[in-house]
């Protein structure tokens, strides 16, 4: 019998109507002949509540804690779907991450995992039943319970996948598949497939880039559909290339902060120390930019997570001062906009045609990074839906077959 991973977002485990629609398609999916592995968000805003909830209580980092609070909201979604799923005549057991043997190494808020034990859910699909996990969430080999960070359901989902040798994985969402750009922004997207660990990396909705990553990895296929609908979805594998088309889709992330430090001393090895001090801290650093100023000191600019932000500031003030910079400014009303595809470097006037754009949509660019395939930007977070509209529009991918 083939074996077949599903996971489900927040906005499709969001009410109970909508748990109940989720329960069906489960069924209907099981009495098919597929044995079935479900995965399960948390349910809408449930996480973000939480994270309020948490900073009214303290204005301290508590990651441990934190892995405890966030984790209750996956395990709600898992148990309300796994009942309704047993009011339908089918046989479902809901499992945490640690009793799904998802084995993670010791980074709380932001752990990465390391090995699936699933003996547990293998014994209860011999048995007939759907497993329903609870995504995001995992257990350390010091028995802590720690999360996968945001995005971390589709992580838990392509894991399982990989890890039971299913035919499929499943991601069920709010929209139809993995488009050019987000299409509840952009309604007249077409679908795309080349670059998608590229455009998640860099804040595509739908997908999260740690789970293209073991899906590439082990050549799982992944299957985008919408939960509202039985349409066919987007169909990401290996071997999925449209070489025709320079531009693969547009990406933003309206959740980072800039941070700047300023009148760096202009010598080697101050980048590495700023660096190394932030990232040894487990803050994941986003579009690194130096620029050159006065008196042989140099301006150091880059973005990290919103999430990250508490983490990071009190590190760069304590490097500003080791340091003997001048200042240090952050900057939390931002986006990173990219625009992404293959050979960008050797294709004329492309470069001009997205900052056109944004300068005719009112766009300011604050700064501009670009690689071979990917041209990016930090904008205000104000401006970043209309930028994504104008530059989808002025790109013409819609008109792409």
């Amino acid at each position: 019998m083939p074996l077949l991973v599903q996971k489900y977002g927040g906005t499709s485990v969001g009410t109970p109507e909508r748990i109940h629609h989720v329960a069906e398609r489960i069924v209907r999916t099981r009495r098919a002949g597929t044995e079935l592995i479900v995965v399960v968000s948390a349910m809408a805003d449930t996480t973000d509540d939480l994270l309020e909830l948490a900073g009214k209580v303290s204005s301290n980092s508590h990651p441990r804690e934190l892995d405890m609070l966030l984790t209750s909201g996956e395990r709600i979604s898992m148990a309300l779907v796994a009942m309704a799923v047993n009011d339908r005549g089918q046989e479902a057991v809901s499992f945490t991450g640690s009793q799904s043997g998802i084995v993670t190494d010791t980074s709380h808020t932001r752990a990465k995992i390391l090995e699936v034990k699933a003996d547990r859910i293998r014994e209860e699909l011999k048995r007939g039943r759907v497993v329903i996990v609870a995504g995001f969430q995992g257990v350390s080999r010091d028995r802590e319970v720690t999360t996968l960070g945001r995005g971390g359901s589709d992580t838990t989902a392509v894991a399982l996948a990989a890890a039971l040798g299913a035919e499929a994985c499943e991601i069920y969402t709010d929209v139809d598949g993995v488009y050019t750009a987000d299409p509840r922004i952009v309604p007249n997207a077409r679908l795309s497939y080349d670059e998608m660990l590229e455009l998640a990396s860099l804040g595509a909705k739908v997908l999260h880039n740690r789970s293209v990553e073991i899906a590439r990895r082990f050549q799982v296929p992944i299957h985008v559909r919408s939960s509202f609908n039985w349409n066919e979805g987007s169909r990401i594998r290996k071997g999925d290339l449209m070489e025709e088309v320079v531009i693969r889709g547009i990406a933003y992330d309206a959740d980072v902060a800039k941070i700047a430090l300023l009148g760096v001393p202009d010598r080697p090895g101050v980048a590495a120390e700023i660096f190394r001090e932030v990232g040894g801290h487990g803050v994941n650093v986003r579009m690194i930019v130096q620029a050159s100023g006065s008196d042989s000191k140099n301006d150091v600019t880059f973005a990290v997570g919103s999430h990250d932000v508490r983490t990071v500031l009190p590190i760069v003030e304590e490097v500003r001062k080791r340091l003997g910079a001048r200042a240090f400014v952050y900057d939390p009303d931002v986006a990173i906009l990219s625009v992404v595809g293959e050979g960008l470097a050797t294709s004329a006037g492309t470069a001009g045609e997205v900052f056109a754009a944004l300068a005719e949509a009112k766009v300011n660019i604050e700064i501009i990074s670009t690689s071979s395939i990917t041209i990016t930007c930090i904008v205000r977070k104000t401006d970043a839906e209309r930028a994504v509209r104008s530059l989808h529009d002025a790109l013409r991918l819609e008109q792409e077959a």
